[in-house]
């Protein structure tokens, strides 16, 4: 049960984060000067603006296995990476807060039941 609840608050968190990525697309001068600040591209904006919501989606979505797995290692990426981006913008204490997320990704990763895992393979060779 403490399994179950240490899941879904984790999973919970790291999707309400990634379907606030929806705003990226936006186009608000603030979105644009933070990636601007960061030395994104602007088509990176647009990229994530839609990634990273579909990704909070197939969090919570049950099925989907491979969707989630393949979720789970994209946003890993996105977050290490944001985390370097902010570091080396000088960002100081910010930039440690990607870091977070990925922390509560790697739980929920870890904690998710196993309806939510892919099935074991056996390999013949």
């Amino acid at each position: 049960m403490v399994l179950k609840i240490v899941y879904w608050a984790t999973t919970l968190i790291a999707a309400a984060m990634l379907l606030m990525a929806v705003t990226y697309l936006t186009g608000s001068a603030q979105i644009v000067a933070a990636m601007n600040h960061l030395g994104y591209p602007q088509h990176l904006r647009v990229v994530l603006g839609v990634a990273k919501p579909a990704a909070g989606v197939v969090l919570l979505l049950p099925g989907l296995r491979v969707f989630k797995e393949w979720a789970y290692a994209g946003v890993s990426f996105a977050w290490s990476m944001a985390f370097l981006a902010h570091w080396v913008a000088g960002d100081g204490a910010m930039a440690f807060f990607p870091l977070v997320l990925l922390a509560l990704l790697v739980v929920s990763y870890f904690t998710r039941p196993a309806s939510r895992r892919l099935a074991p393979t056996t390999a013949t060779v």
